[in-house]
């Protein structure tokens, strides 16, 4: 009974905080709503914002039901980030607020891909025990 209740909260969790990670960072694109933009900007601006939020999002869909593809790819997109900021500091400065940036943009899907190898391992070890 409790292997079966670890089981499911190995299994949801990586989903759900992907979905509220997801739409933390779709949240970011609302700023194109302030100042005075024809709605053909407004719908580009969107859209490059929310790019990001698209990749994971597919990435979330794929890993839905092959969760190394979770594991793999969102341990990425952390590491992307952390490339994005350092890129940024190296052309404008170091400024201490990159690392609470870094730590809390990149950790979320640091965390996110740990759970999904976690799920991915424990249904690879199921599967050689039934084997």
């Amino acid at each position: 009974m409790e292997q079966q209740t670890t089981n499911k909260l190995i299994y949801w969790t990586p989903r759900i905080l992907s979905i509220i990670f997801i739409l933390f960072l779709a949240m970011f694109s609302l700023d194109v709503f302030e100042g005075a933009a024809n709605a053909k900007d407004v719908a580009i601006g969107l859209f490059m914002h929310n790019v990001p939020t698209f990749v994971l999002l597919l990435i979330l869909i794929i890993a839905w039901k092959k969760e190394i593809v979770g594991a793999v790819f969102f341990a990425l997109a952390g590491l992307f980030y952390i490339g994005f900021v350092l890129w940024n500091m190296i052309s404008t400065g170091f400024e201490w607020y990159y690392l609470a940036w870094i730590l809390q943009i990149s950790g979320v899907p640091f965390l996110i891909a740990y759970l999904f190898w976690l799920n991915w391992k424990g249904k690879s070890s199921d599967r050689d025990i039934e084997e």
